[in-house]
């Protein structure tokens, strides 16, 4: 059984989805809360969001509509994207949010990232181009191997990490199982598989990894390639 997170990137307060982190690539799918009831409705219990123009900018750009959601939905909710300092941690927890995610400020202060894990839910986003971890938004590519990355927080306060695949974010290709499994082992920590997620079949492999506990499903919704509902009820941790 899995975590699933369907997934909501929020991008002038509308609902898009990117093509391997590309921000020209955005492509509009509707209004957030509105996806947001129906995930509830089908029976989801957690929703991933992600602020896309805070994740370039470096601070919140979409706060209204993560209001929104939180105000009429009863989801748990991590959310990541430009959170770069301990305000906008404490703003995001003290509205609702249930676990926030660290992914550009990890790379450049573990000790920050550490320390916030100990007083926050955390989780840290490994974002990842030909095994390096990106940074800014994807815009730039780092030169720390994301295994060595993955290294660092075990045995620490962080709660999970998000393991993406850049080269196959929103491309339906297939989650980078080998990829992800490999972090999960070197980091000992609940690990969610993230980036190209394309099919119900792909749920029965990735249920059946026991070192992978969750995964985040965005455009194989958004594009009618899963039956969402289906998933909910056969494959969601009780």
């Amino acid at each position: 059984m899995l975590d699933i997170y369907p997934a909501i990137d929020l991008k002038e307060g509308k609902a898009v989805r990117l093509y391997k982190g590309e921000m020209q690539s955005a492509k509009i799918y509707g209004t957030p809360l509105e996806f947001a009831k129906k995930f509830e409705e089908m029976g989801a219990k957690w929703l991933h969001i992600v602020d896309l123009d805070g994740a370039f900018k470096g601070a919140p750009s979409n706060m209204q509509s993560i209001k929104e959601i939180l105000s009429h939905t009863k989801l748990q909710i991590q959310l990541g994207g430009g959170i770069r300092d301990e305000e906008t941690i404490s703003k995001y927890i003290d509205l609702g949010i249930a676990r926030v995610i660290l992914g550009s400020v990890a790379l450049k202060n573990r000790d920050f990232a550490l320390k916030m894990a100990q007083k926050y839910r955390v989780a840290i986003g490994i974002d990842a181009r030909d095994g390096k971890v990106a940074v800014e938004g994807w815009a730039q590519s780092g030169e720390v191997e994301a295994l060595e990355f993955a290294k660092e927080f075990q045995n620490s306060g962080v709660e999970a990490i998000i393991c993406t695949d850049i080269a196959r974010d929103g491309a339906l290709s297939g989650i980078n199982v080998t990829f992800t499994q490999t972090i999960a082992q070197n980091s000992g920590i609940y690990t969610i598989a993230s980036g190209g997620f394309a099919n119900q079949s792909e749920l029965e492999t990735l249920a059946q990894n026991e070192f992978i506990s969750g995964v985040i499903i965005g455009k194989a919704f958004y594009e009618g390639k899963i039956d969402l509902q289906n998933s909910l009820k056969n494959f969601q941790k009780a």
